[in-house]
């Protein structure tokens, strides 16, 4: 399948501190294309005399409304996708916030032109990678972990008990409840809860998942006891039309259940799939084991990194590590977001304002930007490309979760525009997986060791800091290890 040709002309002009100038030319022809089409949209609900709603064509509409109005539109609406065109094709990896300029829009049979100007991942000097020593700890499965899981399966294998007690936290009770808007002046009475009224509702009492106050308001309830429960839905609250609002339940218990945990037996074992409780803890292991060797090698591959970066020169101003700490910090919450936890929630549980979590964030962004910087130096140092059949056959995993075939979804992703992040992606990971083959492991203790171990550079670099604190007596054993 032939590459969908660019919509954009761009030229690279690189400044300083890490920042590129694009000029970016729209085609003449594309633009016109944009102009036309956005007639016809303006077309569907322009009304005139002669002409069905919606059928009147893109030229009287332009004549009717104006060229420059209707291009002003068009341009407005499509500029964002100019500019992730010319960042693709001028084959930047943009950081921060742009700096665009739009000049006077063209007359007709002429392209637009406008420029971008942007901070750019930084270029790395490249030190020596190939002959690094990096340190790989050993796979471990510690038996506090194998109980952990042991008393997990227990927990899901356990079972609900109805007892005579009163509820107690860690108890389930089942209820009925209702609910209504706590009664405001001049109401003649309350108004219910959208969706309020359940029945045989299971509730666990002790999580603290509940709105604040309904899980206190039924501890010590007994079976066949109706309480009235006030809360207060907090200013986040999902739903909307609750959030912030003041409500009453008339909640009641039907039962209360205790949770049993089994013994772990033999019973217990063969619940879980097993032939016996030794079986059982063996399987627990290997799966442990293969969980800890898939981080060892994640970790020995960072560190590899790591250590190539530290080899490498790479500039980076303040203002680029803001912009990337800045990055991160909406990546964040936009991933929070999706699990229902909005910027002020998160703020008001990490107890922190965002200026203080981007300071935070600051020295994350700074190593990430020189990663970034030491592997776009090693895909270009070691000519590593990826060709399509490379990426249909690194695709594949995805392409069985997804139930889809590799070349069709190469396809899709070709088809919406994301092809050439991924292969870049791929690129990333050949780099990092080619450090880490050429990297020599060594035990952690070997590295310990030598960082523990004398020498003059280590005593001459730390005589500022000596110097800066009096009366400190050094002592070896004290270089290269941090407090």
């Amino acid at each position: 399948m032939a590459e969908v040709p660019a919509a954009v002309k761009t030229t690279v002009t690189e400044l300083p501190d890490s920042r590129v100038r694009v000029q970016v030319e729209v085609p003449s022809e594309e633009l016109e294309g944009r102009l036309e089409r956005k007639a016809r949209q303006l077309g569907r609900e322009l009304k005139l005399p002669g002409f069905r709603r919606g059928k009147v064509p893109a030229p009287l509409v332009i004549q009717r409304i104006g060229r420059e109005a209707v291009l002003e539109e068009a341009v407005r609406d499509t500029l964002s996708t100019w500019y992730a065109d010319a960042i693709d094709t001028a084959g930047v990896v943009p950081v921060g916030d742009p700096q665009l300029d739009l000049g006077a829009l063209p007359p007709e049979g002429e392209p637009l032109e406008f420029s971008i100007e942007i901070g750019v991942v930084p270029k790395a000097e490249l030190g020596g990678y190939e002959d690094l020593e990096v340190p790989r700890r050993e796979p471990v499965v510690e038996e506090e972990q194998i109980e952990r899981e042991v008393e997990l399966l227990r927990d899901r294998l356990a079972r609900l008990q109805t007892a005579s007690r009163p509820a107690a936290s860690g108890d389930f009770v089942v209820v009925d409840y209702s609910g209504a808007f706590a009664p405001q002046e001049g109401e003649q009475r309350p108004r219910p809860l959208p969706g309020s009224e359940a029945r045989d509702q299971l509730v666990e009492l002790g999580t603290g998942n509940l709105i604040e106050g309904f899980e206190d308001g039924l501890l010590g309830a007994a079976a066949g006891e109706t309480r009235t429960i006030e809360v207060t839905f907090p200013p986040d609250y999902a739903g909307a039309e609750l959030a912030g609002q003041a409500a009453t339940l008339e909640v009641t218990v039907k039962e209360v259940k205790v949770k049993q945990l089994p013994e772990v037996d033999e019973d217990f074992a063969i619940d879980a799939g097993f032939d016996g409780v030794k079986e059982l803890r063996e399987d627990i292991r290997r799966r442990l084991l293969e969980l800890d060797e898939a981080r060892v090698e994640a970790e020995f591959r960072r560190a590899a990194l790591d250590a190539a970066v530290e080899r490498a020169r790479v500039s980076i101003t303040p203002e680029l590590v803001k912009a990337r700490a800045r990055e991160m910090w909406e990546r964040m919450l936009h991933a929070l977001s999706h699990r229902g936890i909005s910027r002020e929630a998160y703020t008001r549980i990490a107890a922190r304002s965002e200026e203080e979590a981007l300071t935070e964030i600051e020295p994350d962004a700074e190593q990430a930007l020189r990663r970034e910087a030491v592997i776009t130096a090693i895909v270009a140092a070691e000519g590593i490309a990826v060709s399509d059949l490379e990426l249909t056959g690194a695709l594949a995993p995805l392409a069985e979760r997804e139930g889809v075939e590799p070349a069709k979804l190469l396809a899709d992703l070709r088809s919406a525009g994301r092809l050439e992040e991924l292969r870049e992606e791929e690129a990333a990971r050949r780099a990092v997986e080619l450090i880490a083959a050429r990297a020599r492991r060594i035990s952690v203790a070997a590295a310990q060791a030598r960082e523990r171990l004398w020498t003059p550079e280590q005593e001459r670099a730390q005589e500022p800091a000596a110097a800066a604190a009096p009366g400190r007596l050094w002592t070896p054993g004290e270089s290269g290890s941090a407090s």
